[in-house]
């Protein structure tokens, strides 16, 4: 579990330090206040260090092959032209350091980059062990619809498009899950399924499928709603979401509707729930509300959430974190909806035209 990250002029913040939690870690803020950048650079660490063990012939990291690793993910994940690009400018500071703590020491790493570096990481605290878990980035789009041949063509071509997809897709592929596990998947699985009034197949010619009463229903005329649930369907179904793992996700609320929206809210509550450390970024106040909801009820126990406003200033975005949104000052967006909200009443509280 990351258990601290430290941050200092990575593009919109100048400095930040953000504690987190084991279970449920809700990043708020407005657009262009870096909440995607942030998921992205947790999730760069993480992927370099389970990739690299792969790669590596070494039972323990080395640095050289970790600078060269980590500076070619960065830079393939925020698809800047070079990784100085993602160093915020600050007159007599024109670098970036991030630090990261885990529970466990042996993972903890510090490095830092210049705005002149291309593709150079200088690591000044190497951790100690490689990670045995690949941790899952859900974008903003669902990418069932374009996995057929996504991951060759992509290895085989240079693509604008984020490394976070080819991964994703990696783990999409994945062999379903059997055994003693399957009861918990079950478990996890039955209110997407339902949400979704069907189940994800992938046919041995690389689609993807929704099947239900119907038959089966090629990806494409499926509903997008339903195929963002769709992809968290398949990455618990092949256990990448199962215990002791790590999932970002960005904006899990973009283009679903709000019953699915309840769904979603439940299931991020269950993954944090079963022992996966889990990061949202958002601006949803109904997505928000849901949470709230689901986390007032005592059936979850005593769950551990941490909420992060995000607020642009002069100086960089601050950051603001509690153990509620109360404790994390006014987020625009949540206002704004709260707002509207209050308009509507006043239009008519005796109109029933709607």
């Amino acid at each position: 579990m990351i258990k601290q990250a430290t941050i200092r002029n990575l593009t919109v913040f100048a400095e930040a330090e953000l504690e987190f939690c084991n279970n449920l870690n809700v990043i708020i803020g407005e657009n262009g206040t870096g909440k995607t950048h942030l998921l992205k650079m947790l999730y760069s660490v993480l992927a370099v260090s389970f990739d690299a063990k792969k790669k590596s012939h070494s039972p323990l990291p080395t640095k050289s092959m970790y600078q060269l690793q980590l500076a070619e993910k960065l830079v393939n994940v925020f698809k800047s032209e070079s990784l100085g690009r993602v160093v915020r400018r600050k007159q007599g500071r024109e670098r970036c350091d991030i630090q990261l703590d885990f529970l466990n020491s042996a993972f903890d790493i510090a490095f830092d980059f210049a705005t002149q570096s291309k593709s150079e990481v200088n690591i000044e605290k190497m951790p100690e062990q490689w990670s045995d878990i690949a941790p899952a980035y859900l974008p903003t789009r669902e990418l069932l619809t374009i996995y057929p041949n996504f991951v060759a063509v992509y290895e085989g071509h240079y693509l604008e498009f984020e490394e976070t997809w080819r991964d994703t897709c990696l783990l999409l592929g994945g062999l379903l899950q059997k055994g003693p596990k399957e009861k918990k998947i079950r478990t996890l699985l039955a209110p997407l399924e339902e949400a979704m009034n069907g189940q994800i197949e992938l046919d041995k010619n690389g689609r993807f499928y929704l099947k239900n009463s119907s038959g089966r229903i090629e990806m494409p005329l499926v509903a997008e709603g339903y195929r963002k649930l769709g992809m968290l369907a398949r990455l618990i179904a092949t256990g990448a979401l199962l215990e002791k793992g790590y999932l970002f996700w960005d904006e899990p609320e973009a283009n679903l509707n709000p019953r699915i929206i309840k769904a979603v809210a439940k299931s991020i509550i269950d993954l944090s729930v079963s022992g996966i450390q889990v990061f949202i970024a958002t601006h949803s106040l109904f997505l928000l509300r849901e949470l709230d909801i689901l986390l007032s009820d005592t059936g979850y126990g005593n769950i551990d959430v941490r909420f992060f406003g995000l607020h642009d200033s002069s100086e960089g975005v601050k950051v603001l974190q509690g153990s509620s949104v109360d404790e994390i000052g006014d987020i625009a967006s949540l206002d704004e909806s709260l707002a509207q909200s209050e308009r509507f009443l006043e239009l008519g509280g005796d109109d029933d035209s709607m």
